[in-house]
């Protein structure tokens, strides 16, 4: 089913934090207060570099996933993706255990496998037993793609059915133009169904699919849709449209879904995040503004030769929040009840914001710094378990490391785009404050 919500162009409510935002109201001129300090945390585990670049089997680290094991808590596994090296499984003291390769190209002018998000699904219902899965956007191929995560040897099988659907595309044309899966975020819902959020590359739009099985296999099948604003009227009159490439709309990465709440929060990366309440596989109210991007409301330009967007500060009219562009992973660090952590990756400024998981008021904000390893900058993907596990008292939060140091030159003498994953105690979410 399709379903579009708010199209474009869209009145912005005005900025009263921590209240959240109605979809309708009319932008204020208010400038949210410059966020405070971070608090400086630092991780003590690192996995390996990946490097973006033909040695390297062009692995690029994006998102990761806790996988706590059901019997041996020091067997717990964090599994990431690497775009078009895979996925990669790692245990807890960050030591690489499996590499999983993405799907081939069907034909020599498509487009091969690249994985961008992962989650997870326990108990899935599969072959006459339960079982844990590792669910993967393949924004490569417009598919989503399932691997059983094994307890007894601790590794993943590849459960994808043959005949997976595309996710968004019509054929195979439109997946080489790769505006395919993207973004993903799994949860079960009352009606005892497995679904997950997908969201479109370059467009606004996420979609809801239900988890089936197919044999001894798992397929998907889609729910419902909507698209987030791709344009917003000013207060002063002007429209503005968040930048992006020639052609695109602003799109959305970073998901999670908070269960005790029935919550979709929704990253739309150069807007702000968002919230939406789901029911079992449906989108059952209108999207609401939780926090805007510093940069919302910003003339911007994008400029092909830097292959970025170019913002012009100077014209800056004051309608932006505490986040700074791109709003990225998203997790929930769950404790009592509903209470607990929604950790945001503020792209922009390499920290972290964090907000009451039930009223969504702005908690905190930290850095992940140099201590025994290096700390994170341009994080796409985060994770955190409130489970205590060996060496993580508190829980683990796992972040993703864009710009991995000291840097490593190649053969060309040129650095290598080299990226990790840092692992860090969970337990000052508690205090964040």
């Amino acid at each position: 089913m399709r379903r579009l919500l708010r199209p474009a162009p869209f009145v912005l409510p005005a900025l009263v934090v921590p209240v959240l935002l109605a979809a309708g109201g009319v932008a204020g001129a208010t400038p949210a207060a410059a966020p405070a300090q971070p608090r400086s945390v630092s991780a003590t585990v690192e996995t390996p570099s990946l490097y973006d670049d033909e040695a390297g089997g062009n692995a690029d680290g994006d998102d990761p996933a806790i996988w706590v094991h059901p019997g041996d808590r020091a067997g717990s596994l964090v599994i990431a993706t690497a775009k078009n090296g895979g996925l990669r499984v790692y245990d807890l003291r960050g030591r690489q255990r499996q590499a999983v390769a993405t799907p081939p190209a069907p034909g020599a002018e498509d487009e091969s496998g690249r994985f961008n998000n992962v989650d997870l699904v326990s108990g899935f219902p599969l072959a006459g037993r339960r079982v844990d899965l590792a669910v993967v956007t393949d924004r490569g191929r417009d598919q989503l793609r399932f691997y059983r995560i094994d307890p007894a040897n601790r590794r993943l099988a590849d459960v994808t059915a043959a005949d997976v659907p595309y996710a968004f595309s019509r054929d195979q044309a439109e997946v080489n133009v790769q505006r395919t899966a993207y973004g993903l975020a799994t949860y079960r819902g009352t009606d005892g169904g497995w679904y997950a959020v997908v969201s479109r590359r370059s467009t606004p739009e996420v979609g809801i699919f239900r988890l089936v099985t197919r044999g001894g296999t798992v397929s998907y099948r889609p729910v419902d849709r909507l698209a987030l604003p791709a344009s917003f009227r000013l207060p002063n009159g002007a429209t503005w449209l968040p930048c992006a490439d020639a052609g695109d709309g602003p799109q959305v990465e970073g998901m999670v879904v908070d269960p005790a709440t029935g919550t979709a929060y929704l990253a739309q990366e150069t807007v702000g995040l968002w919230r939406v309440p789901v029911r079992n596989g449906r989108f059952t109210g209108e999207p609401r503004s939780v926090e805007r991007t510093r940069e919302f409301g910003v003339p911007a330009a994008f400029d092909p030769g830097q292959d970025d967007c170019v913002v012009d500060h100077a014209a800056d009219p004051g309608y932006g929040g505490r986040i700074a562009a791109d709003v990225e992973g998203l997790t929930i660090y769950p404790t009592a009840s509903a209470d607990g952590v929604l950790v945001v990756s503020s792209q922009g400024d390499d920290t972290f914001f964090g907000y009451d998981r039930r009223t969504n008021r702005p908690l905190g904000r930290f850095a992940v710094t140099d201590g025994a390893v290096d700390g994170s900058q341009e994080c796409d993907g985060a994770a955190v378990v409130s489970t205590p596990l060996p060496g993580y008292p508190g829980g683990l939060l796992v972040v993703h490391d864009g710009a991995n140091t000291p840097g490593t030159t190649g053969p060309d003498g040129e650095p290598r785009a080299d990226t990790n994953f840092k692992f860090l105690d969970a337990g000052f979410l508690r205090t964040l404050r």
